[in-house]
């Protein structure tokens, strides 16, 4: 008799002919499904928080099937009979079946988890799962279609200038579905099946729950993924931001205006090139001769400054040789290596390796932060890359094909661990508010929570009791897509020249793969 099936601790696992399949339950009434090929599973995680203790487990295991429950999930996995081929559907509360993975199909020899082989190891990974035809599908991130319902729709897992890919959704079954891989892919979600591929990763992984509404689905997924603390008072207010104030007297011109007219504002962003080079990360003396001067005088104005940083670093930066002598770059694998050309041949700093990130914070600490700055707006997270060939590309952590995805959240990495860290005047945390215009988000993270690794967001309209801010919808040139605020709460309003987008636009999900960033601080 074969023992396809064991029990290890919580965790069910499958075995067979090189393949490992291991469910473990991961937050209530939700399951962690990851598989590997020729190998053991690895148990690191690029979003999922460490688990809780679940109580109420419950695994069977027979000769051909076995089953794992966790509250009001239930994974059975059964063995088929040709080849031996392994198929898990999850079940609801209920008895429903909620997602199934496809079958082999008997002579057809189908793989629901296709491992296939590349040079110099690694695998190019295909999962795939029956399509209920009337299933809804939401979320997904920020991509340029106005399509409600994902159902149909091929969607690429990957960053782009105006595009977020974070591979969550809600489905109109009742289950949250976490395709928990930081690869390049794609996926289809098809009338017939829905197929996730990862360009070169060394296992599957994805998480899964089982909730009574949408509300509870996004409440365990925040749960599981980090949970955003609320943010300082002045980024709930008016902001003014235009592109672009290219010096120090357009700046000050700007805010006596509204101080003038008895309008408060309470944040004003200088945008790009305030800098003279790319990778500097300092203001041009030429154009802004007294930076201290000016955050000082809008600061006692009440006027908080938030400033633009870009992850490129220019051949002709200050930093360029240093950078690229102690390996703080992200790499092109072959070729001129010049990965963006904006006013110059461009590279990036690698977000993933820590020596970057303290050499740039520094940079930032002492020609920001020193100046009383506390907000940064972490633009061209994407990163974004002149030719989107991502199989061109190494970060420090791996090939961009392999963990390209998560360059926006090490990027924040940088900025909340260093502000924490190094108890700089303003404390560092974790809040998310997406802009509609290039994939942008709002960042405020306190120095007592770990950086999140997804995000999500709510429409919703909160006033508060000020009667500056009791603005009417219209009344604003453009729209935000609102993070939920608690009551009390006033909503945040925004002013600017992008030529704003309308309020309707649907997807409710951001994260910190894949979307620009602006963070926010508290002073002490």
């Amino acid at each position: 008799m074969l023992n396809f099936f064991e029990q290890k601790e919580d965790s069910l696992i499958f075995r067979e002919n090189g393949e490992t399949v291991m469910i473990t339950p991961w937050g209530a009434n939700s399951l962690r499904v990851r598989a590997s090929f020729l190998g053991e599973i690895t148990q690191g995680s690029v979003a999922l928080l460490p688990p809780q203790s679940v109580s109420d487990v419950q695994i069977e295991i027979n000769e051909q099937e076995a089953s794992i429950q966790n509250g009001s999930i239930r994974a059975v996995l059964k063995v088929n009979s040709w080849g031996n081929a392994l198929q898990t559907i999850f079940y609801g509360r209920d008895g429903e079946i909620l997602l199934q993975e496809i079958p082999n199909g008997g002579a057809l020899q189908k793989k629901a988890r296709h491992f296939m082989p590349l040079k110099g190891g690694g695998f190019r990974l295909k999962a795939g799962f029956v399509s209920d035809p009337q299933e809804k599908i939401y979320g997904m991130g920020q991509y340029q279609q106005e399509i409600w319902n994902l159902k149909g729709c091929n969607l690429e897992l990957a960053h782009r200038n105006s595009q977020a890919s974070i591979p969550f959704y809600v489905s109109s079954l009742g289950y949250g579905f976490l395709w928990h891989n930081a690869a390049i892919g794609e996926v289809h979600f098809g009338t017939n099946t829905t197929e996730w591929t990862a360009e070169d990763t060394d296992q599957l992984d994805y998480w899964i729950t089982a909730q009574d509404t949408p509300s509870d689905i996004l409440n365990i997924y925040t749960e599981q993924t980090g949970r955003v603390p609320m943010m300082p008072e002045y980024g709930l207010g008016f902001w003014q931001c235009k592109l672009r104030y290219y010096n120090q007297e357009q700046v000050l011109a700007i805010a006596n205006e509204y101080k003038r007219r008895n309008i408060p504002l309470d944040v004003l962003v200088i945008d790009y090139y305030h800098w003279p080079r790319c990778g500097d990360w300092r203001f041009d003396e030429e154009y802004f001769p007294d930076p201290a001067g000016m955050v000082r005088q809008l600061q006692e104005s009440g006027i908080q400054v938030m400033v633009s940083v870009w992850p490129q670093v220019d051949w002709r930066s200050e930093n360029y040789a240093e950078m690229k002598q102690k390996g703080m770059l992200v790499k092109s694998n072959s070729g001129i290596d010049i990965q963006m050309i904006f006013h110059g041949n461009n590279v990036f700093m690698d977000a993933t390796n820590p020596q970057t990130r303290a050499f740039v914070w520094e940079k930032c600490r002492e020609n920001y932060a020193s100046l009383g700055i506390c907000a940064f707006w972490l633009d061209e997270a994407e990163p974004e890359f002149t030719t989107y060939d991502y199989a061109d590309y190494r970060y420090y952590d791996g090939p961009v094909a392999k963990v390209g995805n998560i360059y926006p959240r090490e990027y924040a990495r940088l900025f909340y661990e260093d502000q924490k860290v190094n108890a700089h005047p303003c404390t560092c945390a974790g809040r998310y508010v997406r802009h509609h215009h290039r994939s942008r988000c709002i960042r405020h993270t306190p120095g007592n929570q770990s950086p999140p690794q997804f995000r999500h967001h709510h429409q919703v309209q909160q006033y508060g009791t000020d009667p500056y801010r009791r603005r009417r919808e219209h009344d604003l040139s453009h729209h935000l897509q609102r993070q939920y605020l608690p009551p009390r709460s006033r909503r945040l309003q925004y002013a600017g020249d992008w030529g704003g987008v309308g309020p309707g636009y649907p997807d409710r999900f951001a994260g910190e793969i894949g979307c620009r960033q602006y963070t926010f601080t508290h002073r002490r």
